[in-house]
């Protein structure tokens, strides 16, 4: 092995100004796993597993946590700017790069429309003047998606005052965001909590295994657990990045994962005995217009369900405000990188990159036509999310074995076990999720190609794209490999079942290990690792040189 020392000082992304210290970081996670999922998650869990969605909730965080501690020592390594889109490019070159940069860029896009939706969802059935923005079905009428692009246009306003401002915005957001779940679990538990609910309706486990497996995707548990990259995104902006990024990264997934076990066992409790139905599906849908609000006005607890509908608005609306600003950042890097046009990575004199956030404005808005409703996205983007997450261990792998002597601020314990661990984690999950969801992020993928592809063809971005095609050999194989698993497994409603519940598990840890272990041992070589660190350092001073200076 070599020992050959790489630079692992913050690689400067021009035009963006380091102004976010370790709170301002752990919020931005934190404030983005604690967003509509917390709103909507317990009541969709309980109808998918019962009260043994707890359990769904425990496996759902450790398996994001353990995606996390991969990311917290590839952010502290390398703190760029969109760091969870590049660090594939470094590890394997363009053509891994391009297609895990578009997966994040995906995930980060379509998050904003959801947390928009979530919040008229929730205002509809309070608020006097949002009473028509949403149908019965739970999808936006005309008037609701007009409101919908109205809110994603005060995110592009808060996000263009600067860095700074959205740092102050969203940590003003979070405090609030993590102190009502908190006081809706301490007052749910005090006023009425009846620990015999958790033996009631259909039993313990309806479902058994495979409902509190399907839970983890399908009922929201990862799609609310997602975030705890953002402080990774924003590693670009991060005064003391190679200290605050772990910390970050970490313990906003702690944070998330106390209150929402906490959260889902408050919610079955707080359930009043005339609302005990036969089965857990049928008592859990008499909440679904809003769970935690119907809960507490069924307890007479009036007021409490006034803050809750406030906080409606305020919870989605600060996670979906710091998701648009990681949309811009994510492909601020993927221009960074040669894969998006350079106009990504324009910026204001305030450092913020404006082009990118109209973009993230344009396809939000998009997004409210075809998926009009919160549950209609939930699945894509879990999906979406852990095949973006899916690059970091094949990353770590790779700078573990090509270099070795790296610095570290933070250091895995155990990774040579753990990161082949979270690469079948996030493999399973995407298996979890099923084939219906799966077959349209399949489309996904092939339009991101299509769009990267073109902008190399019209010379859109002149920045050299080394492609290192023998470096991504693995790419094509996996993506098709875990599509056929899928269509193969009893996770397809209408496939062949060749893989049964739980041999379809041990073939995808197989497939996965295989995978992992060809993508490492193929990875690019130290020199090659560093010959794409040192031009990603050249091409940002190079920038920002024909940058005004402009004061933080």
């Amino acid at each position: 092995m070599s020992s050959t020392k790489a630079p692992t000082s913050a690689l400067p992304d021009s035009g963006l100004k380091r102004q976010i210290g370790f709170i301002g970081l752990m919020w931005a996670s934190a404030g983005s796993i604690i967003g509509s999922g917390w709103l909507f998650g317990p009541e969709k869990a309980l109808d998918q597993a019962g009260p043994a969605a707890i359990i769904s909730w425990g496996i759902g965080a450790i398996a994001i946590l353990i995606l996390a501690l991969v990311h917290a020592e590839l952010g502290g390594m390398y703190p760029i700017s969109g760091g969870t889109a590049r660090f594939p490019h470094l590890a394997f070159g363009g053509v891994a790069g391009a297609s895990f940069g578009w997966f994040s860029w995906l995930q980060a896009v379509t998050v904003s429309p959801i947390e928009v939706t979530a919040m008229i969802n929730y205002g509809s059935t309070y608020f006097p003047f949002a009473k028509g923005w949403l149908r019965k079905d739970e999808t936006l009428t005309p008037p609701g998606i007009i409101a919908a692009i109205i809110i994603m246009l005060v995110f592009v306003a808060i996000n263009f005052l600067s860095v700074r401002a959205l740092a102050n915005t969203n940590s003003a957001a979070t405090w609030w965001k993590i102190g009502v779940p908190v006081f809706t679990i301490l007052v749910l538990c005090i006023v009425g909590f009846h620990g015999s609910n958790f033996g009631a309706a259909d039993g313990f486990a309806p479902e058994g295994v495979k409902g509190i497996i399907s839970a983890i995707p399908n009922a929201g548990i990862v799609f609310a657990l997602l975030g705890f990259e953002q402080a990774d995104q924003l590693a670009g902006e991060s005064m003391n990045p190679k200290r605050d990024i772990p910390r970050a990264v970490i313990g906003s997934v702690v944070i998330g994962l106390v209150i929402y076990l906490a959260l889902q066992v408050a919610f079955i409790g707080a359930i009043p005995g005339d609302k005990l139905l036969h089965s857990w599906t049928a008592t859990a849908t008499q909440f679904a217009a809003g769970p935690f609000a119907l809960i507490a006005i069924a307890a007479g607890l009036g007021w409490l369900a006034f803050i809750l509908y406030v906080d409606a608005v305020i919870s989605p609306g600060g996670t979906g405000l710091i998701y648009f600003t990681a949309t811009s950042r994510v492909s601020f890097g993927l221009s960074k990188n040669g894969y998006f046009p350079r106009i990504f990575e324009a910026t204001t004199k305030k450092g913020v990159p404006w082009f990118g956030l109209i973009i993230a404005w344009v396809f939000g808005c998009i997004c409210f036509l075809p998926f009009p409703s919160w549950q209609s996205l939930v699945g894509l983007i879990t999906s979406a999310s852990v095949l973006m997450y899916a690059g970091a261990p094949l990353a770590l792998g790779a700078f573990r074995k090509r270099l070795p002597d790296v610095e570290r601020p933070f250091r895995l314990p155990g990774a040579m076990i753990l990161s082949p661990l979270a690469f079948i984690v996030a493999n399973l999950i995407i298996l979890w999720t099923g084939w219906v969801t799966d077959v349209k992020l399949g489309a996904c993928i092939v339009l991101g190609f299509i769009i990267i592809g073109l902008n190399r063809l019209f010379k859109g971005n002149s920045t050299p794209v080394h492609l290192n095609w023998r470096a991504a050999q693995w790419l094509f194989p996996y993506l098709v490999g875990m599509a056929l698993i899928v269509y193969l497994s009893d996770w397809n409603p209408t496939g062949p079942n060749i893989f049964p519940f739980g041999i379809d598990i041990l073939v995808t840890a197989v497939f996965s290990v295989i995978i992992y272990f060809w993508a490492v041992q193929t990875s690019l070589s130290t020199g090659e690792i560093l010959v794409l660190v040192e031009e990603t350092q050249v091409h940002a001073e190079e920038v920002e040189a024909a940058m005004p200076d402009v004061a933080a």
